[in-house]
């Protein structure tokens, strides 16, 4: 049986990290920004670890 193929999509979206979490970027930061206060669109530049429950799935495809 061949080898599973990464999901390309998810590929970009999502990065390991050295002790193997997922780390993702933050919606809400791409359009209608003049509402958004610039503490908020900050915060929003930094990315998250993602939660264990859909790190499970994201790992798979991603790997």
């Amino acid at each position: 049986m061949p080898k599973m193929k990464s999901n390309r999509a998810a590929m970009k979206r999502f990065r390991k990290t050295g002790t193997g979490k997922v780390r993702r970027n933050k919606a809400y930061a791409s359009h209608i920004l003049t509402k958004k206060s610039t503490k908020r669109k900050r915060n929003l530049r930094k990315s998250a670890i993602m939660k264990s429950c859909d790190a499970k799935r994201v790992k798979k495809i991603i790997s």
